[in-house]
């Protein structure tokens, strides 16, 4: 099970750093602008995958976060910035798991003070998956913009590490 989880998050690195890539084309104008999505920018959209990512970490250290730090990623070289910060905690987190950490309970509340507790290997899938989404809507936003949308399919970052 180690494994697996290891090698979704060596894809959701690689598919956020391609998106954040893909984004640094952009104007400031194009990055902050109202394109009417769950999160209306490109910079909201890619702030909001951010946050979850480390909202989802925390809770994994037993801390059940209600609110993010006040993180300035309001330009792409800040948040590119918080990102590498977070993905470096990330993987030190991942380094240091086993496969029976993977199937302990976490318990856990959410922002609305909601109880829950799932094992933590369904809580890391979770992460990847809601990742996933919502570089489907900067997908979207990209192509709107006029932009070229990078390749995120699982089995093109399975190719790649094959190559």
């Amino acid at each position: 099970m180690i494994e697996e989880i290891h090698g979704l998050y060596e894809y959701n690195r690689w598919v956020n750093r391609r998106f954040l890539d893909a984004t640094s084309g952009l104007t400031e104008e194009e990055f902050n602008r109202d394109l009417k999505s769950s999160f209306q920018s490109v910079q909201a959209t890619l702030e909001h995958i951010l946050e979850a990512e480390w909202i989802w970490l925390e809770r994994w250290r037993g801390v059940s976060p209600t609110d993010v730090p006040p993180w300035d990623t309001s330009t792409q070289a800040a948040l590119r910035a918080q990102w590498q910060i977070i993905e470096q905690d990330q993987q030190a987190y991942l380094g240091s798991l086993t496969d029976e950490h993977l199937r302990s309970v976490i318990a856990y509340r959410s922002f609305a003070s909601q109880p829950y507790a799932q094992p933590l290997w369904q809580l890391m899938r979770h992460v990847v998956n809601h990742s996933t989404y919502h570089r489907g809507q900067v997908a979207t936003m990209l192509r709107q913009l006029g932009h070229p949308v990078p390749v995120s399919d699982l089995i093109a970052f399975y190719r790649q590490e094959a190559a």
